[in-house]
């Protein structure tokens, strides 16, 4: 069985937690995409682990890899996998021989292209967007390259002039294209991983072809798409579920599940329009409650009402078979709840977002009111042992996010961040 899962709105969906809980049912969980701006926040047991690159199948001793459409900091890499074993857990895990690497100029750039720009991105300056702009360039340094101290060398001969070049261009230092300590390092941490270099296109098939299960694990949001999000308040990658078969080298028709996970009210990191965002103090409630900064930076997360708008369209995008619906208790104690049911677009109700982004910006939602509920449901087990009001929140997403052929598409609901706060819910009887 192949599954994707991915995040259905700007990120930050709590996708660390529900690929940990499938992650028991799965051989191989595979990250394919995206670099160490993304993080997934797993509780077990009460003890929080951050992950950056490590897929999250991690705490549950699964075979993890990374695949060549990640952008990989080695550094960070390693200093993850050295936290993780340090706590006792023992890591199966293999880096594709294709996975571009993050080198220190690429950061260098991107301190200084968000430095020059009047108007800000937003990007966490570790140098993502470069290092896709190299692959795309055909420029780039492999994660097998590490592994070649002579290969390694003659890359950056070749193309650390221009390099250089660009770097003081934009008033950087151009010393950091080829500073010895920094690819002695690289190169000692590649030598460190060389046993774990392989190939994921052929592992993750072969697995399949064996009947085991694969998860494929994305990181930021479909509205982070470099194609289909809030251009140009985008990551650099593309993060909907049909981009995993091309980055993973696996073909469609193996496909067989496409899980996404989507927040029970919506928030963003860095700039872009957010049309429910909230600049109260209710916003500031709901952040502090559901501890809303951001994994890898700390950032504040913006925080609005759920945005049912981009949910259907998240919903088209990926062509989800089933939603995990997170944070729930969050919502506890607020009355009433509203929803996001349309916008108004300089007098006209749109159903569906409109396709430019300043067009986005400009949009005033049309929200929709639920009542809410007081009592604490972050220890619940049972669906059925939810308020009502809780449940009616629920379905009344379920029906403006339909997704055929499920009568219940939010097919698990989270009400806090451990392991055990989830609630699955059953399909209704004929």
């Amino acid at each position: 069985m192949f599954t994707i899962l991915t995040g259905a709105q700007f990120g930050d969906e709590g996708k660390g937690k529900v690929i940990d809980l499938l992650a028991e049912n799965y051989d191989v969980v595979v990250r394919f995409q995206g670099g160490d701006n993304a993080g997934h926040t797993v509780v077990v047991g009460g003890k929080k682990y951050k992950l950056h690159l490590v897929p999250s199948g991690a705490i549950f001793g699964r075979r993890l890899l990374i695949g060549p459409g990640v952008v990989l900091n080695p550094r960070v890499l390693w200093n993850e996998i050295q936290a993780l074993e340090s706590e006792g857990i023992e890591l199966d895990i293999g880096i594709d021989a294709k996975t571009t690497i993050i080198m220190p100029y690429h950061i260098e750039l991107d301190g200084l292209r968000e430095k020059a720009r009047t108007e800000k991105i937003g990007t966490t300056n570790r140098g993502i967007g470069f290092a896709y702009v190299d692959k795309t360039a055909r420029e780039e340094v492999q994660m097998g390259d590490l592994t070649n101290p002579a290969r390694l060398e003659a890359k950056l001969q070749e193309i650390g002039p221009a390099k250089e070049k660009a770097i003081a261009d934009m008033g950087g230092d151009p010393t950091v294209v080829r500073y010895a300590p920094f690819i002695d390092e690289y190169l000692e941490i590649g030598k460190r991983l060389k046993d774990r270099v392989t190939d994921v296109s052929r592992e993750i098939n072969i697995a399949l072809i064996e009947e085991k299960n694969v998860l494929a694990e994305g990181a930021q949001g479909a509205f982070l798409d470099v194609i289909h999000g809030t251009q140009k308040f985008v990551t650099s990658s593309f993060t909907t579920a049909g981009s995993a078969c091309a980055n993973l080298g696996v073909g469609p028709v193996m496909v067989d599940n496409v899980v996404g996970v989507i927040k029970a009210y919506i928030t963003r990191v860095g700039e872009g329009p957010m049309p429910t965002e909230l600049k109260d103090d209710l916003g500031l409630r709901m952040r502090e409650k559901g501890g809303e900064y951001g994994t890898t930076t700390g950032r504040a997360r913006r925080c609005g009402w759920f945005d049912a708008v981009l949910g259907l369209k998240s919903v088209y995008l990926n062509g989800y078979t089933e939603l995990a619906l997170t944070k729930l208790d969050v919502l506890t104690g607020i009355d009433p709840i509203k929803i996001c049911i349309g916008y108004d677009l300089d007098g006209e109700t749109l159903g569906y977002p409109p396709e430019a982004t300043e067009d986005l910006a400009r949009c005033q939602p049309i929200y929709e009111d639920m009542p809410g509920w007081t009592e604490d449901i972050s220890e619940i087990k049972d669906y059925d042992d939810l308020p009502a009001n809780a449940r009616a929140y629920v379905e009344r997403l379920d029906d403006l996010l339909y997704v055929e052929p499920l009568d219940n598409c939010i097919a698990a609901v989270s009400v806090g961040p451990g392991r055990e706060q989830t609630i699955f819910r059953e399909e209704p009887e004929e």
